[in-house]
Formats: C-alpha cells, structure tokens, sequence
C-alpha cells in the first residue's frame, strides 16, 4: 500500500512538472545548443538557481520534443542530482517510467541503478539492493560493459557493509581492472570521467575492505595508490576519502594522533558535501582514538556527534555500535544513571536496526552488551531511578517541613516579640496600686460560713498583702490558716470568692506584683538574674518563678529583663557585691 501510495503521489508530481514543461519555451539562444553543452552549463550554474532551472528545463524540453528516450532519462537524472531530497524520487520514477517505455534494457537498468545509487546514498540498503538486482536483470541481458561493471560495484558496496568482505574484495578488483584498462570507452569524455570515477571509487572501496579484514598494511598501500592515481588522472573528488580511509586505518595501527589529525583533515571537505554517513564514521574514530589516549572527555565530545547523525539521519552500521557502549561505559563510571540508562535505550534502538538491517549477518556482529543483559541493565536502572527519585523526594519533603518549621519559628518569634513588647509596656503603664492582687465587689457573701467569719478573715487578708507576707518561702495554706486562727477550707473559699484564685496562684501574683514593682523603683534589681530574683520573692525554685511570672504577665522574666535594661540611662553603672546578682540565668 505504502508503495503504490509513493508510486501515486510521483505520478501527481510528475505531471506538475509536465505541465510547468507544457509552459517553458526553450530560449533561442539555446534552442540549437547540443545535450553536451547544455549539461556542461548545468554542471557550472551550480551557484545561480536561475540559470541552472532554466539549462534543466531546457534539456528536459529539447530531449522531449525530439522524442530521445536515452536523454529524457538524462533530463530527469540531471534533476535527480540537482533537485532537494524530497524530490529525488519522483526523478528516479521518471526515469524508470520513461526507460521502460523505450523497452532499451539498458537504459531500463542504468534507471533502476541510479534509483539504488540514491537509496544507497540514503544508507537505506534493503532497497538499494533491491534496485541493484533489478537493474542487474536488465543490463545482463546487454552487452554494455561499462554498466554492467557499474552495477557489480554497487553490489560489491552492499556486500561490504553486509560485512561480506571476501566477496566484496573479489568484485572490486574486477572493477579496479575494467575501469582502469577499458579502452573502448575512453575516446568520450563523458564515458572517461565516469570510468576514471569508477576505477578511484573501487580503489577506495578496496581499501576500506582490506581494513575491515584486518590487512592495514594493504590499506595503507590502496590508500596511497587512490591518492597518486587521483592526482595523474586529474581527479580529486576521491582525496578526501583516501585521506579518511587512511585516518580509520591509522586509528587500527595504534597512530591514534595521526589518526586524528587524517581524519579531521579530511571532515573539512566531507561535510561541505553532506556525506553524513563518513562524517559519523570519522567522529566515530576521531573519539575512539581519543579514548584510547586516555581522554575520555574529548571522546565523549566525538561520540555525541555519532549520536546526534544517528538521531537526524537514522544512519549507523556495525562497527558504530561501540559508539553507545563506550557512552554506556563511560557514564556508567561516572556514576550518572540518567545518561547511562538514555543510551542503553539508545543501544536497543540501534541493535533493532542494524537486526533488521543487516539480518542477512546479524548473528556475526560482535556484541559486549547482548540484548538480554542490557534489558537486565536497563530495569536495574530504572528501578535505582526511581529509588533514587523516591529518595529525592523525600529528602526534598524533609527539607521543606524543616524550612517551613524554621519560617514557623521565626514568624512565632518575631509574633511573640512584637506581643512581649506591647505586654511589656502596659505593665510599665500600670501604677502601683493596680498592681495589687484585686478584690471582688460581690453583693453576697458565702453561703455555708458566717458573714462574720468571712470579714475578719478578708481584714486579715489585707493585712497579710500590706505586711509583704506572702515573700515568705515556705509559706503553706495550712500554716496561713493557722495564722488566721482559721481553717484551710474556710481560707481556701474566702480566697476563691474575694481574690478570684486558689491558693497557690494567689501567693505567686502576690509575689510577682512584688517583684515588677521593685524592678520599677529600684534598678539595682535590672541585673538580677532569675535565681537572684526567685529569691527576692520568696519562690522555693527559679522554675516556680519563670513559670509564675510568665502566668502574671504573659511576658517572660528574662525579656522583661533586658527591655528594662535597655531603658537605663547610657552611663548608668552597677557595681552591687550583693551575692547571685550577676550569675547567669539557671533556666
């Protein structure tokens, strides 16, 4: 379906570009210029659109109107090379379509061949061999050599990088034989340049087979004959991928600094021409050599760049596989889970490609990480991750309840001063007499004891609170009952009734008031700590003291403490030899 739809949607473009042909008339001043001079114009209008669409055009016209299948192919190959990728196809259907109408058996396979050579180029090999067998069917049924040759390179390509080298180096050399000795050829220019193209594209071929069969030194020899049979046949397109060549070669002999120096050399020119499947090859070893210098680093650097071509283009083949083992390695070492776990789904991808690939010799590439292990890897990461995640969010759960609990604290603090202070002043406010422990105006007295009983006791209690009596340590409800010729129960309710408390709480008030009022009269009592303080009150302890001052006040001792401190005068100074009146608070 896939197929038929692409097959459709060329026809479509095809007949756009029929009709924009229906429309172009070919300018007079070309109109009687020959298919030679018309290609070579297209060859050298590469920089100026214009001229180049109007020298394709006027091609594709002119062979049209004179009804030539053979150029008509020619016109659509000529906007094969110069048109942008997602056109190529459509060419390469148009000339399919043209040839077959012709029913020329080569021409029908030079089509098929130059629609493998663009798949080929696309790294996509099952459909490039594909087009090779095709094109193989119909050109073996001819007597054109020179294509037939053509083809067998192109297989041998695909059996190079199936990892067939054996076979593939048996066909190259055949190559290497014909386009270097065929003489029949040679009398056209055009038939020349593409046999001189063929012999340096075999000799190079050649090359890369011998390194991948491990015989650098016959490497190195094809790599310096490609380059001194470029320079005497006047053709450098081939330089450059020598110089590659050699650089990976250099790379297997342990040169790694010549290795990068060749390689880089030669990246300059291969990516001007968009020939990303060398490009990844020379970041590849570029990195490998790095890493085999102990720099890590500038490898992982190179590796990336090998990832980031497989993530654009979807190009990678066998031996770039250890591109994501060292990156798994290297991450790995470095204790990053993340990275190491991105590029072991990276690895399974690419195994899944290269398994569909190359399934004709999958079983024969060489794996440090097989599939199972790495899927073990993969689900001993993540489960780290996601440990690791659940502890990060925890910590960050810890992190947050202490930060808010700090705010917490801060704000109860910066509350409390704020209330300690305006408490502090309303006490400082107060006058002595209202300091006093109040009496409650009640109209009715207590039921169950004689109205006399209640007022000679009240009379004995003003007296008690005048006489200061209540600074007494060890004073007891038993023994100020005793003291009031009464009993504790008849003091406990006239106390609760008339004072508002119990007993307990009644004599810290009093003991307090005491205290905030001396503190007010006298500053010698400014630097007493609480101790020195719970003494002067009669407290049997500075914990009963703080807790009942706190209870009075709702301002604690020490704070009150340093505000009335604050309000001394600049040059006040105390020098009291009273004993405990400089120790350090005990609370």
């Amino acid at each position: 379906m896939i197929r038929k739809y692409l097959f459709l949607l060329s026809l479509c473009l095809g007949d756009q570009i029929y009709a924009q042909e229906i429309h172009f008339k070919i300018p007079d001043t070309l109109r009687n210029k020959d298919y030679d001079y018309l290609f070579d114009r297209i060859e050298e209008s590469q920089n100026d659109s214009f001229k180049k669409s109007l020298y394709l055009k006027s091609f594709l016209v002119k062979s049209k109107t004179e009804k030539n299948s053979e150029e008509v192919v020619n016109g659509y190959k000529n906007y094969l090379h110069h048109s942008p990728e997602n056109l190529k196809l459509t060419y390469a259907d148009s000339m399919i379509y043209t040839a077959k109408k012709s029913k020329d058996n080569a021409l029908i396979g030079s089509a098929y061949l130059s629609k493998g050579i663009l798949y080929y180029s696309r790294k996509k090999l099952n459909y490039a061999l594909d087009n090779y067998l095709i094109a193989n069917s119909y050109i073996s049924k001819t007597n054109d050599k020179y294509l037939i040759y053509k083809t067998k390179y192109n297989i041998a390509n695909i059996k190079y990088f199936l990892g067939f080298y054996d076979e593939a180096v048996s066909l190259f050399k055949e190559c290497i034989i014909y386009f270097k000795e065929n003489k029949e050829n040679k009398e056209n220019k055009e038939n020349k340049e593409n046999n001189d193209r063929g012999y340096l594209n075999s000799l190079h071929s050649l090359g890369l087979c011998y390194n991948r069969i491990g015989n650098y030194g016959l490497c190195s020899q094809i790599n310096e004959i490609g380059l001194e049979e470029g320079k005497r046949l006047a053709n450098d397109e081939m330089r450059e991928y020598f110089i590659l060549s050699e650089g990976v070669n250099q790379y297997f002999r342990g040169n790694y600094a010549t290795a990068i120096n060749k390689i880089n050399y030669s990246l300059q020119v291969i990516q001007k021409k968009k020939d990303f499947g060398n490009e990844a090859v020379g970041y590849f070893y570029i990195g490998k050599s790095y890493w085999n210098l102990k720099n890590p680093k500038i490898a992982i650097h190179y590796f990336k760049k090998v990832d980031a071509v497989f993530e654009d283009k979807g190009y990678i083949r066998p031996d770039l596989r250890n591109n994501y083992e060292l990156l798994i390695s290297y991450f790995k070492s470095k204790n990053n889970p993340e990275q190491q776990l991105h590029y072991i789904e990276k690895l399974l991808k690419v195994d899944s490609i290269l398994t569909s690939r190359y399934k004709y010799v999958s079983g024969r590439i060489h794996k440090d990480y097989d599939t199972k292990e790495l899927l073990v890897q993969k689900k001993s990461i993540e489960k780290l991750l996601t440990q690791e995640e659940r502890d990060s969010f925890i910590k960050s759960g810890v992190i947050i309840f202490l930060f808010l609990f700090v705010v917490l604290l801060i704000y109860q603090h910066i509350r409390n001063r704020k209330l300690y202070r305006r408490r502090f002043h309303e006490l400082m406010k107060k006058d002595q007499a209202s300091t006093k422990v109040e009496s409650k105006n009640t109209k009715y007295g207590i039921e169950d004891i004689n109205p006399d009983t209640v007022a000679l006791t009240l009379k004995q209690l003003e007296k008690f609170e005048k006489g200061k009596r209540f600074l007494e340590k060890e004073l007891t409800e038993t023994k100020l009952a005793i003291s009031f010729g009464s009993n504790i129960k008849y003091l406990a309710k006239v106390i609760a009734h008339y004072r508002g408390k119990k007993f307990v709480k009644y004599i810290s008030d009093l003991k307090v008031d005491y205290l905030i009022n001396r503190l007010k009269e006298d500053n010698k009592f400014h630097h007493y700590n609480n101790k020195a303080l719970a003494d002067e009150a009669g407290f049997s302890s500075t914990e009963r003291f703080t807790k009942a001052f706190y209870s009075r006040t709702g301002v604690p001792a020490t704070y009150f403490m340093e505000e009335l401190r604050k309000k001394e005068p600049l040059d006040l100074t105390y020098n009291s030899q009273e004993d405990n009146c400089f120790k350090k608070d005990e609370i």
